[in-house]
């Protein structure tokens, strides 16, 4: 008898959850009972408000839990590091992913400190350099970055409240359901940037290869002043020929545990047995 880790797996495929459901309930013919994957467990267990979509790409199937949050609008904080990653890129702004632009403290001080360095592109996603991102987004400009975001259909498309804020604490939003859309073109190149821009970009979002995944990421956090905090995981994994989408939003105060934003999908993700073996 199959594992349940792979019994999951290989019928996650044909799982069609409704929108106003948080579980589903699959019965394989491999398996002789009964399935229950509930993909929100985990939010009461860490005394959290969110939600978590999984899309099954090739069955475009979807499990999801808190279907009501997945339509609200959110700033993308961070996660808009990937489309400005391919507008960036595409734009010229920097020539490549490799190029290094030198941290300069009397301007940049903003972000993790840990980011407080000569970053290039390669370095600056994963260590989530915000002073980086906004020197991109001025050497883009507004026009060409107003022109970007209509063109992929980005969140609202507002680059209100500055070239360097609007996706920080300005008034760029996005749902839930609008990042899994997103997510989803990155994944299958269906968005109007040049093969060479979007490769760049799948490579330095690549979080954990083994010999059974690829695991692509980013999080992001925004907890501006008279405003509800959000905390993001967003991002796919391939195992072979097949691949999930799936986006994890978290309400944040202060006292919430930053780490929650991606080690809840994660622990939602080895459920599912989308990690490990």
């Amino acid at each position: 008898m199959p594992s349940r880790r792979t019994v999951l797996r290989g019928t996650l495929a044909s799982l069609l959850v409704p929108d106003v459901a948080t579980t589903a309930t699959a019965s394989p013919a491999s398996s002789p009972s009964r399935i229950l994957i509930d993909v929100g467990g985990r939010f009461p267990k860490h005394a959290l408000t969110g939600t978590f979509a999984l899309l099954s790409v090739q069955d475009d199937t979807l499990l999801i839990h808190n279907p009501a949050r997945a339509d609200q609008e959110f700033l993308p904080a961070s996660t808009f590091k990937v489309p400005n990653s391919l507008i960036a890129l595409e734009a010229g702004a920097v020539a490549d992913e490799n190029v290094v632009l030198k941290w300069d403290a009397k301007k940049h001080s903003v972000g993790p400190q840990s980011s407080w360095k000569d970053q290039s592109l390669r370095t600056a996603l994963p260590a989530s350099a915000v002073w980086f991102y906004q020197e991109m987004a001025r050497r883009v400009g507004e026009t060409t970055m107003k022109e970007w975001l209509d063109r992929i259909g980005y969140g609202n498309r507002s680059t209100a409240g500055g070239l360097d804020q609007f996706w920080l604490s300005g008034g760029l939003r996005i749902t839930p359901r609008q990042q899994m859309e997103f997510v989803r073109r990155v994944y299958a190149d269906e968005l109007p940037f040049s093969e060479r821009t979007r490769g760049i970009v799948k490579d330095i979002l690549v979080l954990e290869t083994t010999a059974d995944y690829v695991l692509r990421g980013k999080t992001g956090v925004a907890r501006p002043d008279g405003q509800p905090g959000v905390g993001w995981f967003v991002g796919w994994i391939e195992r072979g020929s097949r691949a999930w989408i799936f986006v994890s939003n978290i309400a944040m105060d202060a006292n919430t545990d930053l780490a929650l934003r991606k080690s809840v999908a994660l622990e939602i993700l080895a459920d599912l047995g989308l990690l490990g073996g």
